[in-house]
């Protein structure tokens, strides 16, 4: 009887990468559920266009019990983020400030991106081979990019590690891996305190000189850099489990057009955002229904984007062959003009393209790790200088293994430290406060 049990409870050990991550995140989404009760309606995809761009769908955090938690994991200053704040004279003037800060010219960004990626991507040694985990590897690239757009210079090594660290701990926040950690954070914000004269662009004039500070810290440090290495991730991630599409690209680097099918399918496959979420101050008219002002809308993008798209779960940029981006009904990588897009949809693509470019013209890549929308793993590859014999059969086996071992241990923290977060954003009430504080 004791063999049996001590042979049950080895097997169960043995097999736990199989099936204890999907129990651990199925218990964590009850959890959360319980914790913040069902708010919200989710938006039909038939309906996910005509509902985002209605001009009543513009309230963005007062009135919603998710916005305590999404405050939490962006402190400092998520009163003043671009994306967090309501419609009105503030929003508009932050994000005009915003966009003088990113519009260059096509060739001036792509200058700018070349000199950053060349910069950092030479940093990275890999010896005849190495696995590296991508996320980590692009957080620098766009530190130093984000920073010479705010504040007109190179970006020294203390500003990219601060960056980089703050951005880090957001993310990971995020994603439930570990708890915010408010020191880490803080020391880019008195960074950024001592050399808030020093940047050249007028910032809003309606922020204090401390939510200047937040603003500067939040949207560019914070939201730039994050979605940006994560884009540039799952990108190079799509490369690595394609070689065909890798090599195209690798031996034809000025294909724009190729290269613009592979970056579409990779933003409609694993599109940035997730639930995106708004609060109607009017009634939204529909033909089945009418949204009641107050509403908290719920935005699906993977499921928009997945919807009436053949093989929906698989990688083709052939389907994007002779289908311009603008002309997919269900492909929205950048939110709609007409309600907060994302100020960076112009620029992103170009500085993806420099960056995928420089990359491909250094290394190969190649991985056995899994793909998902949140890649929580940060991207685990294996790298190769371009041109070097390597045979990375033994180092992708151990990746895999590494990988599904992984999922074991991030899915029991987050679901420690998920619970967590979401209990005590619920007690600081972060959102909540402010605007009961009479605040806009």
């Amino acid at each position: 009887m004791k063999r049996l049990v001590l042979a049950g409870a080895a097997g169960l050990i043995a097999t736990a990468p199989k099936w204890l991550p999907s129990r651990v995140v199925a218990l964590r989404n009850r959890i959360f559920a319980l914790v913040n009760g069902d708010e919200g309606y989710q938006v039909p995809v038939e309906d996910f266009r005509r509902v985002y761009a209605d001009p009543a769908a513009d309230g963005r955090s007062e009135g919603a019990a998710l916005s305590d938690l999404f405050w939490y994991w962006l402190a400092p200053g998520p009163q003043v983020h671009q994306e967090h704040l309501e419609p009105g004279p503030r929003y508009d003037e932050v994000a005009k400030t915003t966009r003088n800060i990113l519009v260059k010219s096509k060739a001036e960004s792509q200058a700018l991106t070349e000199r950053v990626a060349a910069r950092v991507l030479d940093r990275i040694e890999t010896g005849p081979g190495r696995l590296i985990r991508l996320r980590d590897e692009m957080m620098p690239v766009w530190a130093e990019l984000y920073y010479e757009l705010v504040f007109g210079e190179s970006c020294p090594p203390e500003a990219r590690d601060l960056i980089v660290g703050h951005a880090d701990d957001v993310v990971s926040a995020l994603k439930c891996v570990r708890p915010r950690n408010m020191r880490r954070r803080a020391r880019l914000t008195a960074y950024l305190r001592r050399r808030l004269d020093d940047v050249p662009h007028p910032l809003p004039s309606q922020l204090t000189r401390e939510e200047q500070v937040f603003y500067l810290q939040g949207t560019f440090f914070n939201t730039a850099v994050v979605q940006m290495s994560e884009a540039m991730a799952h990108l190079l991630m799509v490369l690595a489990e394609h070689p065909r599409v890798q090599r195209r690209l690798a031996e034809n680097p000025d294909d724009d057009e190729y290269f613009d099918r592979v970056l579409d399918e990779c933003l409609r496959t694993y599109p940035l955002f997730g639930i995106a979420h708004r609060i109607t101050t009017g009634e939204i008219e529909l033909a089945d229904r009418t949204i009641e002002a107050g509403t908290v809308l719920l935005f699906s993008y993977p499921e928009f984007h997945h919807a009436g798209v053949d093989r929906a779960d698989e990688f083709d940029p052939e389907r994007w062959a002779g289908c311009p981006a603008h002309e997919q009904r269900n492909f929205l990588p950048f939110g709609v003009a007409q309600n907060r897009p994302c100020p960076a949809r112009g620029l992103a693509p170009v500085t993806m393209r420099v960056v995928a470019r420089e990359f491909l013209r250094r290394f190969t890549l190649a991985t056995s790790a899994a793909h998902t929308r949140s890649i929580p793993n940060r991207g685990p590859v294996f790298v190769t200088p371009r041109g070097a014999r390597s045979n990375p059969r033994t180092a992708l086996a151990y990746l895999a293994v590494r990988d599904r071992w992984e999922d074991v241990w991030r899915s029991l923290a987050q679901l420690v430290f998920g619970t967590y977060m979401v209990l005590d954003a619920r007690r600081l009430r972060l959102c909540t406060k402010h605007f009961q504080g009479g605040a806009r």
